[in-house]
């Protein structure tokens, strides 16, 4: 079943790159305060690159204005991929979190997951966003296609905020 406004955040792990390498991100600490989440099918894809992270980049200081305490996004990639992509897009310096459900558990236990075997996708994160307080989704937002960037992007979302 697809998370949805109401529910609460599943538990599990998320993985950044730390001083030491990989460490692990327990999903209650996304459940701490206000937190904006995205999930896109993966880093260094058309869309994600190009619309998807680009908007939350622009809108970041307006959701933390409103009250957001993080802005985290979730793609299903190692966290060495995820770490390189928040560089390479300038998401590390606007603020936001790439984190790596590198197994897609998280995105299973969301309901989120999708695959396209022609693009090589597989156990992949349905492009959404949403608005999290104290671990309850207030908000979710979720496209109807991988490859479009509408209801899920950072000015949409913000409308929400």
């Amino acid at each position: 079943m697809t998370i949805k406004a109401g529910d609460k955040l599943p538990d599990g792990k998320l993985l950044h790159l730390g001083e030491g390498g990989p460490a692990a991100v327990d999903m209650a600490d996304l459940a701490k305060g206000r937190v904006v989440i995205f999930g896109l099918p993966g880093a260094y894809t058309g869309t994600c690159t190009t619309a998807h992270m680009p908007s939350f980049i622009r809108t970041a200081d307006q959701f933390r204005a409103k009250g957001v305490d993080r802005i985290v996004c979730l793609t299903v990639n190692d966290p060495f991929v995820a770490t390189a992509w928040a560089r390479e897009t300038g998401a590390d310096k606007a603020g936001i979190e790439v984190l790596a459900d590198a197994d897609g558990s998280v995105t299973a236990a969301m309901g989120l997951n999708f695959d396209a075997p022609p693009a090589g996708f597989y156990g992949r994160c349905q492009r959404c966003a949403m608005i999290v307080s104290d671990g309850a989704v207030e908000v979710i937002q979720i496209e109807d296609s991988p490859g479009v960037c509408t209801v899920s992007g950072g000015e949409a979302l913000l409308d929400h905020a």
